[in-house]
C-alpha cells in the first residue's frame, strides 16, 4: 500500500477482497500465460463492456525488483525501450495493457481497468486487436504489438520449461503506419471472385510528412525540407522551398498532402510550430487530429543524415530502387528529412518505402494553389466543419476505388499546366462520358470490384500481409489481366484516346506475374490462413518437405499403434477419437475399465465412456505438437521469404486510374492569357442548390492584352464572392482536366491562383485580422505573374477608412500597372473605381445587380426608412453607388427601433460629405476637379 498514491487508495475502498490469496487479483484468478503460466499472475479475462474510465495513479514506486511478478518484470523491461507506446501484452488469449498504458487504453476503448498486483491492468481478445489498436491510433496514439515467441509444445520440451514465455516487440503502429496482418485483417474470402470482399478501409490519405529547416544567415533566408511518405500506399514526394515568416508556403503543401503524422526537430522555429499547432488544433475540430512526432535536433544535422542516407541506400539492394549518386545529388534540406525519415521508419519496418520515389512535388509540375486558395476557394475541404461536402473535390469524385479516390485528390490540389497534358486528360474523360464503344463498360465493371489494390500491394511489397489478402490482390490482378486480354482487340479498335489506350494495352503484360504467384499457393489454405498447408509444391521449400516428412512418420507410428490397443483392450474395430480438439484418444466403456491397463492415463469421461491415451501415446502426441509447431514456425519463415520475390509495386502506377465525372460541356484550353466564360455557375452552390432552383449564371471576359481586371462592387450578400469564386473554380475544373459548368470556356493556362478573402485572425500564429489580412496580400504581391489569376476581396476593411482606401488603391494599382495579372478585386470603396479613369483600356467596373426600393425621404414629422434591396445576382457593368449595408441588417433581424436609429444618422453622414463636396467644388476650378486623382477624392470625401 505504500507504493500507490493517496487517489489510488481512494479508489479502491470499493474493493473488498478479504479472502483473496496473496498473487490474485481483485477478479479471481487467472492464466496470463496460455496455459502454463501460472507465474506470470493476474486476471486473464475483463468482463467486456463495464466500461468507464479508471484514472488513477498506477506507476509503482518504491518497489524492489523482487516485488514485481514475471510478467511485470516483463513488461518494465520492453517498456524501458519504448516509453512513448502503449503496449498491448499478448498473455494467452488475451492482449493485456499495463500501468498508465492500461488506463489510457481503458479511457479510450471504454473497457474495465483494475488493479493487479503492483499495475493497473485492462485486457481485450486477440481476435479484436485489430479494432482496438485502430482506435488507440486514431486518437494519436503510438501502440506496441508484444507478442509471445515460444510455442507451449516447444517450450515443454525445453530446459525452461518453467520459465516465463519468452515476449518481444513485433509491430509498432501509428496513423500513418497502419501496415500489418494485425491491423488489415480480411473480413471474408468466400466471394473473392465477386469482388465484395476487402481489407479494413482506412482513410484514403495517410501521409507521415516530415519537415527541416535550414536558416540561411548571409541571405537571411530559411529553406524548408519536406518528405511526405504514405507506407501503405508506396507514394513518396519531396520537396524544397524557400518560405518566409508567414510559412505561406509551407502551409499550402500541408494542406495538399493532408498528413495523419508530422515529424519534425525538436528545435522547430516558433513560426513554424505556431503553423503546426493551428493545422493540428483545426483537424482536432474536424474529428481527425494530426499527430506530431518530435525527434532529437541532431537527427537532422546534414552530416548525421548524410550517413544515415548514404548506409541505407548502400547495404540495401532492391529492385526499382534509386542509385546513391541519384540521392546524394538531392537538395540538403531533403537529405536532412531523408535521414530521421530512415530512422523512424525502421521502427515500424517500413523502411523500404523509401527505395523508390515515384513522385517529385514541384512547382513546375502544375498551377499553384497557395494555402489561403486552398482554404478560400474549399478546393479539398469546406470551411464549415473541416468535412468533403460542399467542397470542389466532393464535387468532381465520383470515383468508386479508394486508389482512385487518392488519385482525383492530386489531380484537384495540383492541376496541370501543360496544354497536351490537358487535353489528353479532357479526350480521355469525354470518351469516358460520351462513348458509345461497349468497351468502356465492361472496363468500368472491372474496376468496380477491385479492392484497394494499393494498399495491399504495399503490404505486400513490406512483407507484412496475411495469406488472405495476398490471395486477394493476386487474385483480383490476375482477373483484372485475363478480363483485360480478351479486351485488348476491342479496345484497340474502339478507343480513340491515346492516354486511355496506352494505359489499357499495357496492364495484361504488367498483371501476368501474378497468374503465376497464384499457382503456387494452395486456395483453401491461402483464404484460411493455414500457413502449414499454404504451398502446393514443396520441391522448392526442402524445409517444410523434411518437416512434414518428420510428422507424417509420427502419424504413422501413432496409427500402428491400434494394433497393440486393440489387442489390450480386446476390440478389433477399435479407433481413436477426437474430443475438443484432443486427438488420439482411447475411448472405453464404463463398463470395460476393468480391462485398461493402470499405466494409462485418464484424460476425460462421461457417465457411459472414459477416455484414455497410453504412455506410448502420450510421448508421441507431444513429439507431433512440437514437429507441428516447428512446421508453423518454418511455414513463417517460408512465407515471409516468398514474399521477398513478389513485387507488384513498381507496375501498380500504370494501372492507377480512375473515372471521372463532371457537370456540363465545356472547350479545351489554348495558350492565351484569358479567362472567357459565357454563362458559367458556381459547380458547388450550383449542385447544392439542386436541378428544380435556377442558379444565375455570369458571364465574365478577362484578357491579358486588353481588360484583365474587375473592380467589382455592389450590396453586401449580393453575390459578388460567390461570382468571384466561381471564376476560380471554372479554371481549376478546366485545368484539372475536367468539363466546367458553363455554356463556353475559352480559357488560357494559369500558373496560379492567389485569393486574399474573409476576415478572420491567427491567434496561433500571433497575428491580428488586419495583419492576416494584409500578410496574405503581401504573398500575393511577391509571388503572382502576369499568367496568374488574383483575387482579392475587401482588401482594406480592417483598419481605418483612410488608411483601408489607401492599402486597397496603392494594392491595386500594382497589380495593374506592375504585375499585369488577370485581377478580380471586390470593395466597397467607392474611390477606387476611379482608377478605371487611369487606366481605362485594362480595368472595368462592374457591380451585382439589384433592385432598390428608395425610402422616404426624412422631413420632420416622418423618420428615416431603412432601404430594401431585392438582389439579382447578376454581373452588370459600371459601379454602384453604396453598399446598402442597412438591408443585411434587416436580414439580419436587427430590431426595427436600432434600424430606423442607424437610418437617420446615415442620412445625416451622407448629408454631411455632399456638403463638403458642393463646398469643395465651388472652391476649385472644373477643370482641376476633373483631373484629380483617386487619393485626392477620398482625402476630401472620406
Amino acid at each position: 500500500a505504500g507504493s500507490l498514491s493517496s487517489s489510488t487508495l481512494e479508489r479502491l475502498k470499493g474493493f473488498v477482497c478479504p479472502s483473496e490469496p496473496q498473487g490474485r487479483g481483485p477478479l479471481g484468478p487467472g492464466n496470463a500465460g496460455g496455459g502454463s503460466e501460472d507465474a506470470d499472475g493476474g486476471p486473464e479475462d475483463t468482463p467486456p463492456g463495464v466500461g468507464g474510465e479508471v484514472s488513477v495513479t498506477s506507476a509503482p514506486c518504491g518497489i524492489s525488483k523482487s516485488g514485481y511478478t514475471p510478467l511485470e518484470q516483463q513488461y518494465l523491461q520492453i517498456k524501458e525501450q519504448h516509453k512513448d507506446a502503449l503496449l498491448a501484452v499478448e498473455c494467452g488469449y488475451k492482449y493485456r495493457f499495463f500501468g498508465e498504458d492500461a488506463e489510457k487504453a481503458a479511457k479510450q476503448l471504454n473497457i474495465f481497468c483494475h488493479l493487479d498486483h503492483n499495475f493497473m491492468t485492462c485486457s481485450i481478445p486477440t481476435h479484436r486487436l485489430y479494432v482496438h489498436v485502430r482506435r488507440l491510433v486514431s486518437q494519436g496514439y503510438k501502440v506496441g504489438v508484444v507478442k509471445q515467441t515460444e510455442t507451449s509444445a516447444i517450450k515443454a520440451s525445453g530446459a525452461n520449461k518453467n520459465t516465463l514465455f519468452t515476449r518481444q516487440l513485433s509491430a509498432l503502429y501509428t496513423k500513418s503506419t497502419l501496415v500489418g496482418e494485425d491491423v488489415n485483417p480480411v473480413h471474408s474470402l468466400v466471394d473473392v471472385e465477386e469482388g465484395e470482399c476487402d481489407v479494413v478501409t482506412d482513410p484514403p490519405e495517410s501521409y507521415l510528412l516530415c519537415l527541416s529547416e535550414t536558416w540561411d544567415k548571409p541571405r537571411k533566408q530559411l529553406t524548408i525540407g519536406l518528405v511526405a511518405v504514405q507506407p501503405s500506399t508506396g507514394d513518396v514526394l519531396l520537396d524544397c522551398f524557400v518560405d518566409g515568416s508567414t510559412r505561406c508556403e509551407l502551409e499550402g503543401r500541408v494542406l495538399k498532402v493532408n498528413p495523419a503524422e508530422i515529424l519534425v526537430p525538436s528545435d522547430l522555429s516558433d513560426s513554424s510550430h505556431r503553423l503546426l499547432q493551428s493545422i493540428v488544433t483545426a483537424s482536432v475540430q474536424a474529428g481527425d487530429g494530426v499527430r506530431i512526432e518530435k525527434r532529437e535536433s541532431a537527427q537532422f544535422d546534414f552530416a548525421s543524415a548524410m550517413n544515415t542516407v548514404t548506409e541505407f541506400y548502400c547495404h540495401t539492394q532492391d529492385s526499382g530502387s534509386r542509385p546513391l549518386s541519384s540521392i546524394a545529388s538531392l537538395e540538403s534540406p531533403v537529405v536532412c528529412c531523408l535521414g530521421p525519415l530512415i530512422h523512424y521508419l525502421t521502427e515500424f519496418n517500413l523502411q523500404r518505402v523509401l527505395l523508390s520515389f515515384r513522385h517529385l512535388s514541384c512547382e513546375s509540375d502544375g498551377m499553384v494553389l497557395s494555402a489561403p486558395t486552398l482554404r478560400n476557394l474549399e478546393i479539398l475541404t469546406n470551411q464549415t466543419d473541416g468535412g468533403t461536402k460542399g467542397s470542389l473535390l466532393w464535387v468532381l469524385d465520383h470515383t468508386h476505388t479508394l486508389f482512385g479516390r487518392r488519385l482525383m485528390r492530386k489531380w484537384v490540389s495540383q492541376p496541370l499546366k501543360d496544354a497536351q497534358s490537358i487535353c489528353e486528360r479532357q479526350g480521355a474523360v469525354c470518351e469516358i462520358l460520351e462513348s458509345d464503344s461497349v468497351t468502356l463498360p465492361s472496363v468500368r465493371a472491372l474496376l468496380f470490384r477491385l479492392p484497394d489494390l494499393e494498399r495491399g500491394v504495399c503490404s505486400i511489397y513490406h512483407k507484412k500481409c496475411s495469406t488472405q489478402e495476398f490471395y486477394l490482390i493476386s487474385s483480383s490482378l490476375s482477373r483484372l489481366g485475363v478480363e483485360l486480354q480478351a479486351l485488348l482487340p476491342s479496345i484497340q479498335s474502339q478507343l480513340s484516346s491515346s492516354l486511355l489506350r496506352g494505359l489499357l494495352l499495357d496492364t495484361p503484360e504488367l498483371l501476368a506475374p501474378a497468374h503465376n504467384f497464384l499457382k503456387v499457393l494452395n486456395e483453401k489454405a491461402a483464404k484460411s490462413g493455414d500457413k502449414r498447408e499454404l504451398f502446393c509444391d514443396l520441391s522448392g521449400f526442402p524445409v517444410l518437405q523434411e518437416r512434414r516428412v518428420e510428422i507424417q512418420s509420427v502419424l504413422t507410428e501413432i496409427q500402428d499403434h491400434r494394433t497393440e490397443v486393440r489387442y489390450t483392450l480386446r476390440t478389433p474395430t477399435l479407433d481413436y477419437v477426437r474430443v475438443s480438439g484432443q486427438e488420439f484418444l482411447i475411448e472405453v466403456k464404463n463398463s470395460m475399465v476393468s480391462v485398461v491397463p493402470s499405466d494409462w492415463v485418464k484424460i476425460s469421461s462421461t457417465k457411459a465412456v472414459s477416455r484414455y491415451q497410453s504412455p506410448y501415446l502420450i510421448g508421441r502426441c507431444r513429439s507431433l505438437s512440437q514437429l507441428r509447431e516447428q512446421l508453423l514456425i518454418d511455414s513463417q519463415k517460408e512465407w515471409t521469404n516468398f514474399l521477398q520475390y513478389v513485387s507488384f509495386i513498381h507496375h501498380l502506377q500504370y494501372i492507377n486510374f480512375m473515372l471521372l465525372t463532371s457537370i456540363q460541356s465545356g472547350e479545351r484550353v489554348d495558350g492565351d492569357r484569358q479567362i472567357v466564360i459565357r454563362d458559367g455557375r458556381h459547380p458547388v452552390i450550383d449542385l447544392l442548390m439542386g436541378e428544380h432552383t435556377q442558379y444565375v449564371p455570369n458571364n465574365t471576359e478577362l484578357q491579358g492584352d486588353g481588360r484583365r481586371t474587375l473592380i467589382i462592387t455592389g450590396p453586401n450578400m449580393g453575390g459578388k464572392s460567390s461570382y468571384i469564386r466561381q471564376v476560380a473554380l471554372v479554371s481549376i475544373m478546366a485545368q484539372v482536366g475536367s468539363y466546367v459548368p458553363a455554356t463556353e470556356a475559352r480559357l488560357g493556362i494559369l500558373d496560379g491562383i492567389y485569393t486574399r478573402m474573409g476576415a478572420s485572425d491567427s491567434i496561433y500564429k500571433g497575428r491580428s485580422t488586419f495583419m492576416e489580412e494584409l500578410t496574405e496580400a503581401s504573398e500575393i504581391i511577391t509571388r503572382a505573374t502576369e499568367r496568374s489569376l488574383v483575387i482579392l476581396d475587401e482588401l482594406g476593411r480592417g483598419t481605418s477608412t483612410h488608411d483601408g482606401i489607401a492599402i486597397a488603391y496603392a494594392t491595386l494599382e500594382y497589380f495593374i500597372r506592375d504585375v499585369k495579372s488577370l485581377t478580380l478585386f471586390v470593395t466597397h470603396y467607392p474611390p477606387l473605381c476611379e482608377l478605371e479613369k487611369v487606366y481605362p483600356l485594362h480595368v472595368g467596373n462592374f457591380h451585382m445587380a439589384f433592385l432598390l426600393n428608395e425610402p422616404d425621404i426624412a422631413t420632420d414629422d416622418v423618420e428615416v426608412q431603412p432601404e430594401f434591396i431585392t438582389f439579382l445576382y447578376q454581373l452588370t457593368e459600371g459601379a454602384a453607388g453604396q453598399s446598402y449595408g442597412l438591408n443585411v441588417a434587416r436580414l439580419a433581424e436587427i430590431p426595427e427601433a436600432v434600424l430606423h436609429i442607424a437610418a437617420r444618422k446615415a442620412q445625416e453622414l451622407k448629408n454631411i460629405v455632399d456638403a463638403r463636396r458642393y463646398t469643395y467644388k465651388d472652391t476649385h476650378c472644373p477643370k482641376q476637379w476633373d483631373t484629380l486623382s483617386a487619393e485626392q477624392l477620398s482625402l476630401a470625401f472620406c
